[in-house]
């Protein structure tokens, strides 16, 4: 069914949603847990004497060269800021499955808004942004649903003007961007009047979140790996996408004791970096990812050296 009349959009004040939600009911145990954590004994000793093979990593494999097949690369055309949230969301919601079917699906979809994909979703209505995708398809994400979330993507730019202004009117004093994050995609999901289930995932369902904390990476820092552009996301509330690798190492190397790799788990781990690097504490989230993916067991023999 095609959506009639306008949205309604609901009060998304913090005081509004603050109460209401889990996971913010969560968030002060969930960061006090991670802090007592960080105290136990030896726990920081590790992460001190880490800092410097960690450091030495980034020197080595954060440069562009390593990106490959990283979907970052997705957002290295696009100059306008406008375009490159768009193409960073787009790229960072289609990454799971096999990497060589998420840069063809990456392509396929970047491909049918060209040449820019924030004209595109301002030009377009409902029906042909459902007609343009109708026969697209990512592993269990269909060209139904991507069209929603497009959708709510071009609704959000109507209301706000950019996806980052969006997202700021959830960021507030807390530690991590998690009170944002659980704003901006309540109000996706409303505007694109579907759940989304998979493709975007909510916070309250204490999800970790790693695209989305993958997306705000790609937006937020600013070097040789991470484009950039939100410059007024503080990187020190960004939160480590944890993937499977991630967690694993942090489970050998004792950041995590956690055997599920949830939000408790996503904050635990950015809570003992931010011991390392109070100002980035997902400044090693792309080389320990990529080497990790490369050989577990050597990057975590190399760590404890």
């Amino acid at each position: 069914m095609l959506r009639q009349g306008p949205i309604v959009w609901p009060d998304f004040s913090c005081q509004k949603i603050r109460p209401s939600s889990r996971i913010f009911s969560a968030f002060s145990v969930y960061s006090s847990d991670c802090k007592e954590r960080a105290r136990e004994p030896g726990f920081l000793t590790i992460h001190a004497n880490m800092k410097n093979r960690l450091e030495e990593l980034y020197r080595k494999y954060n440069r562009r060269e390593f990106v490959h097949p990283d979907p970052v690369e997705f957002l290295y055309g696009y100059e306008d800021l406008s375009d490159r949230e768009i193409v960073a969301f787009v790229a960072s919601s289609l990454a799971y499955g096999r990497v060589a079917q998420i840069h063809k699906s990456v392509a396929r979809a970047l491909q049918r808004m060209i040449p820019s994909p924030s004209v595109f979703l301002q030009k377009a209505t409902y029906e042909e942004i459902h007609r343009t995708f109708a026969d697209y398809k990512h592993r269990v994400t269909t060209g139904h649903k991507f069209a929603c979330m497009l959708f709510g993507l071009k609704q959000i730019l109507e209301h706000y003007g950019s996806l980052q202004a969006c997202f700021l009117t959830g960021l507030n004093n807390n530690d991590t961007v998690l009170p944002a994050l659980t704003t901006f995609t309540t109000k996706l999901t409303t505007c694109a009047d579907d759940k989304l289930s998979h493709l975007v995932p909510c916070p309250t369902n204490r999800s970790a979140c790693k695209r989305l904390n993958l997306f705000l990476r790609w937006m937020v820092r600013q070097d040789q790996v991470d484009p950039g552009g939100w410059k007024d996301v503080p990187a020190s509330k960004l939160i480590v996408p944890v993937d499977i690798h991630m967690h694993r190492v942090c489970l050998s190397l004792g950041i995590t004791r956690r055997k599920q790799a949830g939000m408790r788990t996503a904050l635990e781990i950015t809570e003992a970096f931010r011991e390392i690097v109070p100002e980035d504490p997902v400044r090693y989230d792309f080389v320990l990812t990529r080497r990790a993916i490369q050989g577990e067991a050597d990057l975590i023999a190399f760590l404890r050296e």
